[in-house]
């Protein structure tokens, strides 16, 4: 039997785990073009909050009584599609369920000489997000000032240090002393600030004395707001992701400095999805695995065991409780 996670309910406010429902059916055969795979790791991310909100984002939204959206890996079972074979690791839109038929189109084959942790993490879609979104959006020179908000999680951890490898000043934001002090201790930032210790506008023109060249914004909300006005002439904003607001019953309005700051300071404000990016993957993920080989970059895991624990895992995320990647083991 196919155990699937499906959205009961939308969240109005925190997602949590009485929004999901957990479902078995059979385990499906697959067709010409097709393969069964078995999910070994569930990533969590907070993309999947997003999805589950009425308006469509990059994707179709999650409706209620459907399967959870969310991106996978696992090993292929049964193939029925040229290229594919019982054995190999493959990823992809496979959604949280344990079983999966899938079009081979829709996944991606992985190698399996590295860590499947590392290929759900810095050498996957978590890592291709700073890769592409730092180098290609954000265009670091060496020596500028380079803030990431929510430093200590999957893609912030990741950016920080590859800003680090180009030369760059690199200051983050995290929740809490302890995630601020394996940032600097553990990953090399040059200083993290605890958005939750207060003032926060005060703690970034402390850290960033000579104002900030590239921000990579993950949050939104109040950190997007005090970094705007500390944005140098010509900066980059690098729009990821909205973390501080995708659980808001109420979100609030967009930064009162746009369009001010951007005319006035010359600011290029640009967001990205990481699919944008598709013909350079090869490359990048090389790249990435030299990084890594070097022990340039470490990569950072958090992972929950038991695909029961999805939803509970998916909550927590949003409450911090996370460094690095967070994964679910199938």
């Amino acid at each position: 039997m196919n155990r699937q996670w499906i959205l009961k309910e939308r969240p109005t406010g925190m997602v949590g785990p009485q929004h999901f429902e957990l479902r078995t059916s059979p385990v499906g055969t697959p067709a010409a073009g097709e393969v069964l795979v078995r999910t070994t790791l569930l990533s969590l991310d907070p993309a999947n909050r997003a999805w589950m909100a009425p308006s469509p984002t990059y994707k179709a939204p999650v409706l209620p009584g459907e399967m959870m959206h969310g991106f996978a890996m696992g090993e292929v079972l049964e193939s029925k599609a040229e290229g594919f074979a019982k054995g190999d690791l493959v990823d992809g839109m496979i959604g949280w369920q344990d079983h999966a038929v899938m079009k081979a189109s829709d996944l991606t084959k992985r190698d399996r000489r590295h860590r499947p942790e590392h290929l759900m993490g810095v050498l996957g879609v978590t890592g291709l997000t700073a890769y592409h979104g730092l180098l290609d959006v954000g265009m670091p020179k060496a020596g500028e000032t380079v803030l990431v908000s929510a430093a200590a999680g999957a893609v912030g951890s990741i950016v920080g240090q590859i800003a680090k490898i180009k030369g760059c000043r690199v200051v983050g934001t995290a929740g809490g002393p302890e995630k601020c002090a394996w940032l600097t201790r553990d990953l090399g930032f040059d200083a993290a600030v605890d958005y939750k210790a207060g003032n926060v506008r005060r703690a970034l023109r402390e850290a960033c004395p000579n104002g900030v060249d590239v921000y990579f914004d993950n949050t939104g909300g109040e950190v997007l707001n005090v970094a705007l006005f500390l944005m140098n002439l010509k900066g980059r904003v690098v729009c990821c992701g909205n973390l501080s607001q995708y659980n808001a019953e109420k979100p609030e309005p967009g930064p009162a400095a746009v369009p001010g700051l951007l005319v006035v300071k010359r600011l290029r404000m640009e967001g990205f999805i990481v699919m944008d990016f598709a013909d350079q993957q090869a490359k990048a993920v090389a790249e990435l695995a030299g990084w890594l080989a070097a022990g340039k970059i470490k990569a950072a895991e958090d992972i929950v065991e038991g695909f029961e624990n999805a939803p509970r895992a998916l909550a927590e995320l949003f409450q911090g409780r996370n460094r690095g990647k967070l994964l679910v083991r199938v």
